[in-house]
């Protein structure tokens, strides 16, 4: 893939877990610089609504015919609401980056899912999300860490590092969340 300065890209974060059903925000990007849209839907806190809620949200929208690359705020969204990126890329045939601040403690988080239905196909669904891979950030040099599909792993770190012009979390990322948190709690709050 060419990676253009301009990759459009959509971010996709969930707002605060004060609510219920809990909106996600997409924030359509190009590149790291410029937001060209805005896309929401709702899914169930701890459910199993996410990936197929998410596909709808991409592929309903105005944009998809533009979307080069999906990137999500990790796996989980609205609590443990685990998405399938595997399944995201073959039904939208977007390739998908998956961001985290820090490298998951698997432990913690399959001692948490024993509490949830279905903890099984969940941990399923986040083992199968992939390698993880430490990228620098091109901001301040820290390290973010990454997962990918549909999509190689240098392509994801140019994409990344592109695309993180405010700071290591990458621009759609960080609007996403930031929006997300502000229609609900009133004011944008936490890290992206």
């Amino acid at each position: 893939m060419h990676i253009k300065p301009e990759i459009r890209i959509l971010g996709i974060d969930d707002s605060s877990l004060h609510t219920e059903p809990v909106m996600i925000v997409g924030a359509m990007f190009r590149g790291g610089d410029w937001l060209d849209g805005v896309l929401r839907t709702d899914i169930t806190r701890d459910g199993t609504d996410a990936t197929e809620a998410i596909i709808r949200m991409v592929t309903g929208s105005k944009h998809f015919g533009q979307v080069r690359v999906l990137m999500f705020d990790g796996v989980t969204y609205a609590g443990f609401n685990v998405i399938d990126i595997e399944a995201i890329f073959q039904e939208t045939g977007i390739g998908c980056i998956v961001v985290m601040r820090n490298c998951p403690d698997f432990d913690r988080i399959r001692a948490a899912l024993k509490y949830l239905p279905d903890p099984d196909i969940r941990w399923e669904l986040i083992k199968r999300a992939g390698k993880i891979h430490r990228v620098i950030s091109r901001k301040d040099e820290t390290s973010i860490f990454i997962q990918h599909c549909g999509i190689d792993l240098e392509e994801a770190r140019e994409i990344v590092q592109l695309s993180s012009t405010h700071s290591n979390i990458p621009e759609p990322l960080r609007v996403a969340h930031l929006i997300a948190t502000g229609i609900v709690c009133g004011e944008s709050t936490g890290k992206a």
